[in-house]
């Protein structure tokens, strides 16, 4: 087995985390252990316990990586000047209100589909990384649907001791909370192809490539701010750089920490 993390600093010893025991650098170690946290191969307390899930992942990016290379060398050198041209589909204009819904809705499908392969992961291919077991992976058997419950959480208060969505603390709300969110980003995306944008907004959307970019990137910081602050979905034990932090303990004192920056007793 393989121990989980590296600190950041070499000179610090702990139990055979350190750099030159290990052989990897802090931030090697966080990205790979994260992404097989999901993946498989982790077992308790974060140690790898199964390499093949390594194996067959950096295959697939070995692949993707070519076909997505060879795509770009294509697009630059060898694709018609004008798409619009040879491939109507694949053509737009920044100001077309109605092909960039069209774009959304196939993106918010995309977003849809992959929900729901985290819950098949979750459901029936191994199961996925629990922070608040001492198991490591399990799978999830009995699924939070109920909407009371997974929509409670948007109405919690973000002060206090309630933590809005951030204060999830249990796998299967988390799952179900997928199921939803898949099923809500498909009929989404389906509305969005089938209709054009409504009156209120064309009018209150800037359409342009860099207005396009800036609600992209404000939507991925909401959302990695949000992923960041919970210690039920990114699993602490394999990011703290001692190893030391229990995810309870983290998540509460997260709460603790913003509660003193907003002034709330």
């Amino acid at each position: 087995m393989y121990p989980v993390e590296t600190l950041f600093n070499g000179t610090l010893a702990l139990a055979g985390r350190d750099q030159e025991t290990t052989g990897f650098a802090w931030w090697a170690g966080n990205a790979r252990q994260l992404h097989f946290s999901v993946v498989g191969g982790v077992g308790p307390g974060g140690e790898v316990i199964d390499t093949f899930p390594y194996f067959v992942s950096g295959v697939l990016h070995l692949i993707s990586s070519a076909v997505l290379g060879f795509g770009s060398i294509y697009h630059a050198l060898l694709r018609p000047e004008t798409l619009e041209e040879s491939f109507p589909f694949f053509g737009y204009v920044w100001k077309d209100r109605k092909k960039m819904t069209t774009i959304l809705g196939i993106h918010l499908i995309l977003l849809g589909i992959g929900a729901f392969l985290l819950v098949f992961k979750a459901l029936y291919f191994g199961g996925v990384y629990d922070t608040w077991a001492p198991g490591g992976l399990r799978k999830i058997t009995n699924l939070t649907l109920s909407p009371s419950v997974i929509f409670g959480y948007l109405l919690k208060s973000p002060f206090g001791g309630e933590g809005w969505i951030v204060s999830v603390d249990d796998l299967e709300d988390i799952i179900g909370g997928h199921v939803w969110l898949g099923s809500i980003c498909i009929l989404g995306g389906i509305w969005h192809i089938l209709t054009k944008p409504l009156a209120w907004a064309r009018h209150a959307l800037v359409w342009s490539g860099e207005a396009y970019l800036s609600y992209s990137l404000g939507a991925l910081s909401v959302v990695s701010l949000l992923v960041a602050l919970s210690g039920s979905i990114i699993p602490l034990i394999l990011v703290s750089f001692t190893g030391q932090l229990d995810p309870s303990q983290a998540q509460a004192f997260t709460f603790i920490v913003r509660d003193q920056l907003i002034g709330a007793n």
